[in-house]
């Protein structure tokens, strides 16, 4: 079968992956589960392992199939599972854990300490088929497309993973910041409005994004390229600031928001990555906030997105792409010239 592989990292998003053709997976253990792959988003942080970014935090083998959005079709089962069967239609979440450790045992998947990512540590779904595991699939309902709802798998739970914690610190009246309304923020938003009666301001250097924001219902939008962001925040707040916000951007010039806009005991939480955060402490001690990281998100995370998904308040703006355009995706991706989340179709 086709699939597209990392042989070496680069900076050149043109030369990225190759196809290669390699033999379709096995069912190696009892409880796996091989899906045709009918749609696979592409991620920033596809881009940031053909970059070797994750070198530092991962063990990697190379050559290895990225791809961890995946959902599509069961096709073979091991002997053990019960949960689905060939011909159901599954969401893939991105990691495969042993549900043994303690972690697993408290219910943080994210936290396993013997686990499997896909497209990250283990071959992944720019491919035809991926041999995933039954903890980590999970059957859509009818109507769902598997290829539109692919980027979820990662995306939109991390999206939704953020807000969750977010949401249960806000109360009604109280404000929040979405930062970057691209492929993350624009779900972000729409879980935000969904789960909250917060007023919303979205942050977006682009026109259209802020559009976009307002469209999904966003009560304010901020252009940072010709307003100063604390004195907007500050006015919309009325100098209280936002008790939550939720930075999709990541970068240096991002995080330092937080100091300004950020209301004392509130929460900057960092979704999108790439930059530092270089604030002095005083500034944490003075406002009482604080800085929270988001990986990911639970197995029943992915069941309740799923579950705004198919109630529809929730939708993913998609542009679908062929297996051989995959370093097409990666360097328009890498430029900011992808709008929503692209999805590969093996």
């Amino acid at each position: 079968m086709d699939a597209a592989r990392l042989h070496e990292y680069t900076d050149d998003m043109t030369q990225a992956l190759s196809i290669d053709d390699v033999d379709r997976p096995d069912i190696t253990r009892s409880d796996g589960v091989v899906v045709e792959v009918e749609g696979a988003g592409w991620c920033q942080t596809d881009n940031h392992i053909v970059e070797g970014m994750w070198t530092d935090y991962v063990e990697q083998t190379l050559p290895m199939t990225l791809g961890h959005e995946n959902a599509g079709t069961v096709v073979d089962t091991g002997e053990e599972v019960t949960l689905v069967e060939e011909g159901d239609k599954v969401i893939c979440h991105p990691v495969m854990t042993c549900g043994k450790c303690r972690p697993c045992r408290l219910g943080e998947d994210m936290y396993c300490e013997n686990l499997d990512f896909p497209g990250l540590t283990t071959d992944g779904g720019f491919a035809e088929e991926l041999l995933t595991a039954e903890r980590s699939v999970i059957k859509l309902p009818d109507g769902v497309d598997t290829t539109d709802i692919a980027p979820h798998a990662d995306a939109g739970i991390t999206a939704y993973h953020a807000v969750k914690k977010a949401t249960r610190e806000l109360n009604p009246g109280d404000h929040a910041v979405v930062v970057g309304v691209g492929g993350l923020g624009h779900i972000g938003l729409q879980c935000l409005n969904a789960m909250s009666a917060t007023t919303i301001t979205a942050i977006d250097l682009k026109e259209e994004a802020r559009d976009l924001a307002e469209e999904l219902g966003a009560h304010h939008t901020v252009d940072p390229s010709s307003e100063d962001v604390a004195a907007e925040i500050d006015s919309i707040t009325d100098g209280v600031g936002a008790q939550q916000v939720i930075d999709f951007v990541g970068r240096d010039e991002t995080t330092a928001l937080a100091p300004d806009i950020v209301a004392a005991g509130g929460d900057h939480h960092i979704v999108g990555y790439g930059g530092h955060v270089h604030e002095p402490s005083q500034s944490l001690v003075n406002g009482e906030f604080s800085y929270k990281g988001t990986l990911v998100g639970k197995y029943p995370e992915l069941q309740e997105l799923v579950a705004l998904v198919d109630r529809g308040d929730v939708e993913l703006r998609t542009s679908r792409y062929d297996l051989d355009d995959i370093n097409t995706v990666a360097e328009r991706l890498e430029h900011g010239e992808i709008e929503g989340r692209a999805v590969i179709t093996p």
